[in-house]
């Protein structure tokens, strides 16, 4: 029989995969017919999502697929990066199993990545840091990094990452690497430096001005015009260097296909 928590596992890791994407509608029928289960269930299932931050209901759309705004954005990394180095920074050691297991998820990832199914490579190289948390004993943390791990594949996904994921392999090769070496401090500066690389290579826009379309069609026409576009301008570097530390980041491209390969 199928549970409420068995339909939200496997969501949570449909969006891992990248086989779900942000703002994706979860209709609570179709959902049942295919678990075979009543809506009632589907509904506990969305209703557990929705308060883990991964899906969110409206009274017209129904329910759907979160899609993080550029701050929601920021506030995931910030969570898993203090999350992250303050496991690694607390670890007295890691026993001989643990490092077995993070080996054999290596090598799974190394696999998946010479392979062709982008949805397995996405899902083993998301999965390693709630491996992590989990081989570094506090299971707490890991179902927190899961839902952590999932927001920021929806992230990367809708804001086009550029990190690839022969990048994001090698760094959790190198993070294990230094834990077997019993050296925490360089482990904590490595994952710190491969959460911040993933999250400076997302393609957040520069700009937000919610005016821009409007103030552009009712700019002055000819001599005006060029006064116009100077204060315009002015606006635009003034809002890039209030949305700091955001900047340097692109616009996104126009192929949606670029982001395939940037798995955190």
């Amino acid at each position: 029989m199928t549970t409420a928590a068995d339909i939200s596992t496997r969501i949570i890791e449909a969006v891992m995969a990248q086989k779900l994407a942000p703002g994706a509608r979860l209709g609570e029928q179709p959902l049942a017919m295919l678990f075979d289960c009543s809506r009632t269930v589907v509904r506990e299932a969305l209703t557990r999502l929705a308060a883990r931050g991964i899906v969110t209901v409206s009274a017209r759309r129904g329910w759907y697929v979160i899609e993080p705004s550029q701050d929601e954005a920021r506030e995931a990394f910030e969570a898993r990066r203090v999350i992250e180095t303050g496991l690694i920074r607390s670890l007295q050691g890691i026993e001989k199993p643990a490092l077995k297991r993070l080996k054999q998820h290596l090598k799974e990832e190394q696999a998946a990545i010479k392979g062709s199914d982008v949805g397995a490579r996405s899902f083993l190289l998301g999965d390693f840091h709630v491996c992590l948390a989990e081989c570094l004993g506090n299971s707490l943390l890991a179902d927190t990094l899961r839902d952590f791990t999932a927001r920021t594949t929806l992230i990367a996904m809708l804001y086009q990452s550029s990190h690839n994921a022969e990048q994001s392999c090698e760094d959790h090769v190198q993070i294990v690497a230094a834990l077997e070496k019993g050296d925490t401090a360089l482990a904590e500066q490595l994952m710190a430096a491969h959460i911040g690389t993933v999250q400076h290579a997302l393609r957040l826009p520069v700009s937000i001005d919610p005016l821009a379309q409007l103030r552009d069609a009712l700019a002055p026409v000819g001599t005006s015009a060029k006064a116009a576009s100077a204060a315009q301008d002015l606006h635009t570097r003034s809002r890039k260097a209030k949305s700091k530390p955001g900047a340097g980041l692109e616009s996104p491209p126009d192929d949606p296909s670029t982001y395939l390969g940037a798995l955190l």
